[in-house]
C-alpha cells in the first residue's frame, strides 16, 4: 500500500521556512527561489488539507497545527539525515567514540597523541567535535571531553591531565628590536590579545608580580591558535599556554620573554559525564590520555 507521505522537497522547504520564519531566507538556505518555496509549501498544505502558515500584518507565523507539525518534521528530517550518514560511512554514529575539545587544544595537544591511540586501537572509530571551555558536559553529545577549568563539573567525573602554565612568547626578529630586560610596557611594545580570554594578561601580571606600564592593549584575535600564528609572524608578543607552543619553542620559531612560565590557576581535565561512564571505549581513551599527558 502506498504511504501517505508528502514529498521530501516540500518537507525540507517547510522545515527551513519554519526555522527562519521567512520564505526568502528559506530560499537562500535551500538554493531555491522564493516562489519555489511558496509553491512547495502550498503543495504541502494542499496535500495535508491544513494551513501551516498565516500572515499577521507583515509577519509570517506558524499556525498551531503548523507549529506542531514543524516540531515533528524537524525531528524526522534530523533522524533521516543521521541514518543516511550512517549508511554512507557504514556504521552508526553511536558506535564511535566522540571526543569534545576546544579547537586549539585539539590541534596542538590532542592530535599528536591520537596517532598512537589509533594505531593501538584500530577497531575504535573516533569522532572529534568542537566545544567551548565553559560547556556543560552533561548536555554535550560527546562521550569524553577535554576541558580547561578547576575540576568541578556537575554530574561528571574529571581527571586532571596537567596544570596550565602561561608563557610570553615572540618571534626572534621582534625580540631583537625591543628591550625585554625591564617590565612589559603595553604602550611601547606590541602585544597580542586573546579575545576569548580577555583577562589572560592580567592573570600573568598578577602571577609575575608586575605592575602594567600603560593600559593593556594590542591586536585582538579570536582564539589562541591565531595568537600563536601572529606571534610567529612577528606581529607582537603573545601570552599563551606553554603546552600549545612546545614545538615552536623547540625549533626556535618562538622564544620566551619576560621570564619563564607561570601557573594560571587552571588545569586541563578529562571530563566524562555520569551517563557516559559505561561507554565501551571511554575507559580506553581515558587511560591512554592519562598515560600520554
Amino acid at each position: 500500500m502506498r504511504r501517505f507521505l508528502p514529498s521530501l522537497s516540500a518537507l525540507q522547504a517547510f522545515d527551513s521556512a519554519a526555522r527562519h520564519m521567512n520564505f526568502t531566507k528559506a530560499a537562500e538556505d535551500l538554493s531555491l527561489t522564493q516562489s519555489g518555496i511558496s509553491r512547495q509549501i502550498g503543495n504541502l498544505e494542499s496535500r495535508l488539507g491544513v494551513t501551516l502558515f498565516e500572515r499577521v500584518g507583515s509577519r509570517l507565523v506558524l499556525t498551531d497545527a503548523g507549529r506542531d507539525y514543524a516540531r515533528e518534521v524537524q525531528q524526522l528530517l534530523d533522524r533521516l539525515e543521521e541514518v543516511s550518514i550512517d549508511a554512507v560511512r557504514g556504521r552508526k554514529a553511536s558506535q564511535a567514540l566522540t571526543i569534545g575539545t576546544q579547537p586549539t587544544l585539539g590541534a596542538r595537544w590532542l592530535m599528536p597523541r591520537l596517532k598512537g591511540f589509533a594505531t593501538a586501537h584500530p577497531d575504535i572509530p573516533l569522532e572529534l567535535v568542537a566545544i567551548n571551555a565553559g560547556s556543560d558536559v552533561s548536555d554535550l553529545p560527546v562521550d569524553l571531553a577535554l576541558l580547561r577549568g578547576r575540576g568541578a563539573w556537575i554530574n561528571a567525573r574529571s581527571l586532571e591531565l596537567f596544570a596550565e602554565e602561561l608563557v610570553a612568547v615572540a618571534a626572534p626578529d621582534l625580540l631583537e628590536r625591543i628591550d625585554t630586560t625591564g617590565p612589559l610596557n603595553f604602550q611601547t611594545m606590541p602585544t597580542l590579545q586573546n579575545a576569548r580570554r580577555p583577562s589572560l594578561w592580567l592573570t600573568w601580571l598578577r602571577a609575575t608580580g608586575q605592575e602594567p606600564a600603560g593600559f593593556i592593549q594590542g591586536m585582538r584575535l579570536p582564539y589562541a591558535d591565531l595568537v600563536i600564528q601572529a606571534a610567529c609572524e612577528g606581529l607582537g608578543i603573545g601570552l599563551v599556554p606553554l603546552h600549545y607552543v612546545q614545538a615552536e619553542l623547540e625549533t626556535g620559531r618562538l622564544c620566551q620573554c619576560f621570564g619563564g612560565p607561570v601557573a594560571s590557576g587552571e588545569s586541563y581535565w578529562v571530563v566524562i559525564s555520569d551517563h557516559r561512564q559505561a561507554h565501551p571505549y571511554v575507559a580506553e581513551m581515558r587511560n591512554w590520555l592519562m598515560r600520554h599527558r
